[in-house]
């Protein structure tokens, strides 16, 4: 058999890709070095956030609205809770990047957002402490996405789409096969699978070098740590998700209200640069969550009163911090999705809605360009 489609890596983007490719009819092969929503990837972790107000770039919010639908419907047909809307509040001094980023992105985009000064905050939000010059952006409908249950529901809804997926098996190599007209994967079983359009999905280990792609992802070690908090004034419901952005901490602060787990709160920037063959995967209290925590204890006291676990992840970096989504320049058989930048969760639908359109129609409907692989070279497509 010849699939129409075979994904290579199904984590969150790569699972998207396989359920929207069967939804639209198409025969789609995916496969997956690891087990399911497994924990070695950047899919894992209990929550993810969510939000319109993209203080990145407002160019992602037509994309962020189409991935809320998405979301949505995602749910209704998996039946599982995918997505939950705690609000999200952005916070700092108001020309720091991300307060001043989020404000410009509502504006552009006529998006709901409460601006609140130091003292607001504070009765808003009892249990956050911040400093007398910082401002916060809250955002209603922004929230959290749980990422083992939507990569299950999207393996799920694939599978019943009639996709067929092989999981803890790797792709040794890939080439045209005799004649041109398909691609053959060789597997570490020592199988051959055979497609017509390949979409590589492959997170962190997406080698530009070896693809021949004129990009550079650079890999950065992240660590997530969750705390037990004193008291029930940071659980869901009550707080809401945040960023904080403070000279004083090490990194841009972001984190979670208590789900049960605790609160969880990480870095979003900076981190040790890596390969994936090199990963340490050991957490180091000092070094990785003392850190977290005292930022944390500043920005809500309390929050972080005793170290419950702590994991390590990895951001697959572009040069730019943008997305790498599109045909690969030297083949048009090979759609690209990665260097996702730590903040690519939250638009796994809507990925896979667009490299769907790619491999039938050699492009989408979505205005991408701005993610296009070819950027790197000076290409316009």
């Amino acid at each position: 058999m010849i699939y129409d489609v075979a994904v290579v890596g199904l984590g969150a983007m790569g699972s998207a890709v396989l359920q929207h490719a069967a939804e639209r009819g198409l025969s789609v092969f995916g496969a997956e070095q690891y087990p399911p929503a497994h924990t070695l990837g950047a899919s894992h972790g209990k929550s993810r956030m969510i939000r319109k107000a993209y203080f990145e770039d407002p160019a992602y919010v037509p994309l962020l609205r189409r991935a809320y639908d998405l979301w949505e419907q995602l749910e209704r047909k998996s039946g599982r809770p995918v997505l939950r809307k705690t609000g999200v509040l952005i916070a700092g001094r108001p020309e720091s990047a991300i307060v001043a980023g989020v404000r410009t992105s509502a504006e552009l985009h006529g998006l709901s957002v409460e601006t609140y000064d130091a003292a607001e905050i504070r009765r808003r939000f009892p249990m956050m402490r911040p400093l007398d010059d910082e401002i916060g952006v809250l955002e209603p409908d922004a929230g959290v996405l749980h990422p083992e249950l939507a990569v299950t529901a999207q393996l799920e809804v694939a599978k019943s789409a009639g996709a067929v997926a092989r999981f803890s098996t790797r792709v040794t190599s890939w080439d045209r096969a005799p004649g041109g007209a398909a691609f053959a994967l060789r597997l570490d079983d020592g199988s051959e699978v055979r497609a017509k359009k390949l979409a590589l999905c492959l997170g962190a280990w997406l080698d530009p070098a070896g693809l021949g792609l004129p990009v550079e992802i650079e890999v950065r070690r992240k660590v997530q740590a969750w705390f037990a908090p004193t008291g029930d004034a940071f659980a869901a419901g009550k707080c809401p998700a945040f960023l904080v952005d403070r000279a004083a901490f090490e990194e841009v602060l972001y984190g979670f209200p208590d789900f049960g787990d605790g609160v969880k709160a990480a870095f979003h920037t900076g981190g040790e640069v890596t390969t994936m063959a090199t990963l340490d995967r050991i957490v180091a209290f000092e070094k990785d969550v003392a850190p977290i925590q005292r930022a944390l204890d500043a920005w809500m006291p309390g929050a972080a009163a005793r170290s419950r676990m702590a994991s390590v992840c990895q951001y697959d970096m572009s040069r730019d911090e943008h997305f790498v989504i599109g045909l690969h320049p030297g083949d048009p058989g090979v759609v690209i999705a990665g260097g996702f930048s730590g903040h690519g969760f939250k638009f796994a639908q809507v990925v896979g809605e667009i490299v769907s359109e790619i491999v039938v129609d050699g492009a989408t409907h979505h205005d991408i360009g701005f993610l296009s692989p070819a950027r790197f070279a000076g290409i316009v497509r």
